[in-house]
Parts: structure tokens; sequence; C-alpha cells
């Protein structure tokens, strides 16, 4: 499905929360150059009685969640409270996760149920993400939530795995693992990300999908593609164990809207070249 150049013009104001995170910005941009009226508050700033139009809420915690809880449970459940509860939206789209598959089998699909365990830490994130479904699916208006794999793109400073690895490789030479090669997960583009969200805010018709490329990549795949594009090494780091997420099904993206994602493989000579010219400007600046 192809977004018309006067769609969003004609939509009406579009508000983005979390604009300074990585999807957030990505996601204005976009709707900027598309000819959207965006509407981007600081997150301190009061939306009581404000109408906001659609909503897109991009407000989270990732890779540090670990370290900062309280602030994950805050971003994903306790501001989302206050935004539906003070300010007025026409409809609220809510990026939730993936990871929330976590306990499942697989292929993983919208409709099914998923289990958490609050003895777990690690499921904090879950936890408090499903809490945010919850509210936003409960608020009474046009809800859709959006389930998030693991994004990449040119985000050089992120702390997530991906981002970390070709860091080490353009850095350092040396690629450390903390999982084997064997494990696997999910990884979307960012362009993929911003088009899809754009797409459900405007036509979405379910309340749930999930915002995937459908196909699991290894440790092993990356690495070794990775090492031809930078010549580095492969270590581990003692006590390495095996991650493997559900492989996540996106029936429902490629029927409603044709989606068709890239793959991180096929893009990752474009993002080492990209984080190897970030590291030549900050060893430059450096001087």
């Amino acid at each position: 499905m192809r977004i018309a150049d006067n769609e969003l013009a004609a939509q009406g104001r579009i508000t983005v929360l979390g604009v300074t995170g990585f999807i957030g910005s990505h996601l204005a941009r976009r709707l900027q150059d598309l000819g959207g009226e965006v509407f981007a508050p600081h997150r301190t700033d009061s939306l009581t009685g404000i109408d906001l139009g659609d909503v897109i809420y991009c407000v989270g915690l990732t890779a540090d969640f670990r370290s900062h809880p309280f602030e994950a449970a805050e971003a994903h459940a306790c501001h989302l409270l206050r935004v539906l509860r003070d300010s007025r939206c026409r409809s609220f789209v809510y990026l939730s996760s993936t990871r929330v598959y976590g306990r499942n089998a697989g292929p993983a699909r919208e409709d099914d149920a998923v289990q958490v365990n609050s003895l777990n830490p690690e499921d904090l994130y879950n936890i408090s993400k499903l809490m945010g479904e919850s509210l936003a699916l409960t608020w009474g208006g046009k809800t859709a939530v959006v389930r998030l794999s693991n994004v990449y793109g040119e985000d050089f400073a992120s702390p997530n795995f991906l981002s970390t690895i070709i860091r080490q490789a353009v850095s350092t030479a040396k690629i450390t693992l903390e999982t084997s090669l064997d494990s696997e997960k999910d990884y979307i583009s960012i362009h993929d990300v911003v088009d899809g969200l754009i797409r459900i805010t405007l036509r979405g018709q379910h309340n749930i999908y999930n915002l995937a490329s459908g196909t699991n990549v290894s440790n092993d795949q990356l690495t070794k593609r990775i090492s031809q594009l930078s010549d580095c090494q492969v270590g581990f780091a003692p006590g390495a164990v095996r991650v493997k997420f559900p492989v996540i099904n996106i029936d429902r993206m490629r029927s409603e809207f044709g989606f068709q994602p890239r793959s991180i493989l096929d893009e990752l000579s474009h993002l080492v070249d990209a984080y190897g010219r970030h590291r030549a400007i900050e060893k430059s600046n450096a001087r």
C-alpha cells in the first residue's frame, strides 16, 4: 500500500510522543516529509485538555530497562495513563514489543496468549508493556497496539545488540558475543517501521499488529557477514548462552498492507559503512 502524497495533509494533526528517541525522531521526520501536520510535545509538557488528533506513542526503554526498572514502568504505562486520561485523541497507536512472545513456541501471532512471571526480573519489561497495551486497548477510542521486533538503523550510540557488535567491529576489529552463535531473533529496518506505523495510523483495521521481518536471523549469520565486511574477529564472553526468540508471524501486515520488509543481511553492508564513517568523524573530532 503506497502512502499518497496528499493523504497525510488531509489527515489533520498527528502527535508523536517520544520524538527524542530513535523511532520517534525518524517517524516525525517521515510524517513531515509526507506533508503531515506533526505535533511533537516534550515529555514534560502538560497535555491536559489538548486535542492531540491521531497519537503514535513511541515513549519507551529497551536495553537499559534492567538498570532503570522504575523508568521503564513510567514510560510504558504511567505516562501513557496520564495521556489517555487527561487529553483528547482521535485515535491511538501504542508501540509495544514482540518480546512479549518470549515464552511462546511460535510462530507468534497477534491473537496468541502470552506468559509472564513477576518473579523473574527480566519480565518487568514485558509486564510493563502488556500493562500499556491493556490501558490503550481499554481506553475506549480507536486503538492499535503495534508489537515491534528488534529495530535497526543508523543508531550509533544505541546499547542494543546489533549496534553494539557493529560498533565493536569497526572500532576494535573484534566482536565479543555474550550469546551463542545459534542464538537468533527477528530484525526490522527503521524505515519499514515508520512506514508501517503510518499505514496503521491511516488505515489500520485491527487492534494488534506484529511489525517485524517475519524471519529470524542467527548470531552466526550476522557475525559472518560483518566479518566479511569489516575483517574483524569474533570471540565469546565467558558463559555465553543460547537465546532464541520465536519466529514472528506477519501475515496480518502482509495481507492488509502488502507489507514487504527488508532483510537485515542485505542491509549490513550499508550499516557497516555508516558506522565506519561515523567512527572516522568521531576520531577526527577528538584530535
